[in-house]
């Protein structure tokens, strides 16, 4: 009896042997044709915890910022700079164009609006989002701002807004008289903006008086006063170039300002979008040939203004204002074309004093033959 089981045991053994053999094989064929695997775990890359890669990214900062500094700086849009470079660019092409013959800007002047560009935008925002809090709690993009989200009360923005404001006039303070009275008169086309939405299809012309006013306060902090042969047709160009990426920046709330009764450029244009943009592009590369006349400006700042025509013709033909992501393509590319109007003004002025040097050997030569 014993020696059956025995047998019986062994014959058992030997079967399930054989088995767990057959589906080893198996698996090792199936592993080497390719065959996927089931999810099985995997080994961490290295030894410990992963760590986060460094970026110093807009956003990143401010989400390394400490917690309950969050809101604020994401309430003054440090997060999203592209706002910050498109106010500040009109200041910069106006301190160039002060610029004496064959020197580059005030180096001082760029720092003092650079920091004055990041306090107003902030200012800036934080009164829009304050008029628009309602409104932004309707649109899927803007429901998390702060204000609308409910991590900042209208109480702590008021207080937010009174400190920012405070420092930006210390930067005013440190302009000549006449820029100081030039700069405070802004401040009324900055409180009234946002509530241009509500009443005209044109708020991106509002914005576009407030946005470029650097281009007029750039060249007083330099001159002493405005010279409006350059500074108009200057500030006239800003105004063109903000309808042109404000209206695309537009486009990707359509459908929302539409139902919750908000008005904008891209509502009134619709499909006819394109066209009113070139219409805009040509405007302000008119006004930006003006400028360059009345500051006898040089080949560098004309070959700027090609470039930058190719740029607006490249970004308006091949915007799609139904493709909101496309939108915000187009809108932060504005940046490259506002530091190429920049670069322009720039190499055109160090150009005057290459002109003036050929100029100078050219009358000694005649002198002495």
């Amino acid at each position: 009896m014993l020696g059956v089981r025995g047998a019986g045991l062994a014959w058992g053994l030997r079967v399930m042997t054989q088995a767990w053999l057959r589906n080893s094989g198996a698996r090792a064929l199936a592993r080497a044709a390719g065959t996927p695997r089931a999810r099985h775990w995997q080994p961490s890359a290295g030894p410990g915890p992963r760590r986060r890669r460094l970026s110093l990214s807009a956003a990143a900062v401010v989400n390394s910022a400490p917690r309950p500094l969050q809101p604020y700086l994401r309430l003054m849009r440090l997060d999203k700079p592209i706002g910050t470079w498109l106010l500040y660019l009109p200041c910069t092409w106006s301190i160039g164009l002060a610029a004496e013959p064959g020197c580059f800007p005030d180096w001082y002047m760029l720092s003092l609006f650079g920091t004055g560009a990041v306090l107003m935008r902030g200012a800036g925002c934080t009164i829009n989002d304050m008029w628009d809090r309602d409104y932004d709690k309707k649109v899927v993009r803007t429901a998390n701002r702060p204000i609308a989200a409910g991590d900042i009360s209208i109480f702590q923005s008021f207080i937010f807004l009174g400190g920012q404001l405070t420092l930006a006039l210390g930067v005013l303070l440190c302009l000549n008289y006449y820029s100081i009275a030039l700069g405070a008169a802004s401040l009324l086309l900055v409180i009234t903006y946002p509530l241009m939405k509500r009443i005209t299809y044109w708020p991106q012309l509002a914005l576009g008086l407030t946005f470029n006013w650097g281009a007029l306060l750039g060249w007083s902090a330099i001159k002493g006063s405005c010279d409006p042969s350059v500074c108009l047709p200057l500030y006239f160009s800003g105004i063109m170039w903000t309808l042109i990426y404000d209206t695309i920046y537009a486009h990707q709330d359509k459908s929302d300002d539409a139902l919750i009764g908000l008005k904008s450029t891209a509502l009134r244009f619709h499909e006819n979008t394109k066209w009113w943009l070139s219409g805009f592009g040509v405007a302000m590369l008119g006004a930006l040939s003006l400028v360059g006349v009345n500051s006898a400006q040089t080949v560098p700042y004309y070959t700027a203004l090609a470039a930058v025509g190719a740029h607006l013709a490249h970004q308006i033909y091949t915007l799609d204002i139904h493709r909101p992501e496309d939108c915000w393509d187009k809108f932060t590319s504005n940046r490259t074309l506002g530091l190429i109007v920049l670069l322009g003004i720039v190499l055109g002025n160090l150009w005057k004093e290459k002109k003036t040097d050929e100029a100078k050997e050219s009358m000694d030569s005649r002198i002495e033959n």
